[in-house]
């Protein structure tokens, strides 16, 4: 595990696979997850996801956020936000909410975007607006 320290002088924690690292499995992880090695495998991540310029995942990503700079063949599962860098090269399918894609990022796959429900909060006010008629 990796320590970063930030400005406030409060420490970061976030874990990582260096390069020249290979890992076979699946990956859980509660906090930010970065790989610049090589792996054969599943990650889970609650928090964001960073794929490196060398880096070489063969497996499922399912996190809130992730960037991708590196090579990914699998299913990438993202809550919020992928973003595809100019390196990036991904095949696969893609289920997320945004999707950010840089100039020379190559995806070769399929890709699904979640629409945003409308709050209940407001259909509720509507219901109760039709009743006082």
């Amino acid at each position: 595990m990796a320590k970063e320290q930030n400005s406030n002088n409060v420490g970061v924690f976030y874990n990582a696979i260096t390069q020249g690292t290979k890992i076979i499995g699946k990956i859980i992880a509660e906090g930010d997850f970065r790989v610049d090695g090589e792996i054969e495998g599943d990650i889970v991540c609650s928090g964001k996801v960073l794929v490196g310029q060398n880096a070489l995942l063969n497996g499922n990503i399912t996190c809130a956020n992730a960037e991708v700079s590196g090579t990914v063949s699998g299913t990438l599962v993202i809550s919020e936000q992928l973003s595809l860098q100019s390196t990036a090269v991904v095949k696969g399918e893609i289920k997320t909410k945004n999707l950010v894609i840089q100039p020379n990022a190559i995806f070769d796959g399929n890709c699904s975007m979640r629409q945003t429900q409308p709050l209940p909060k407001a259909e509720k006010t509507n219901k109760s607006d039709d009743n006082k008629k």
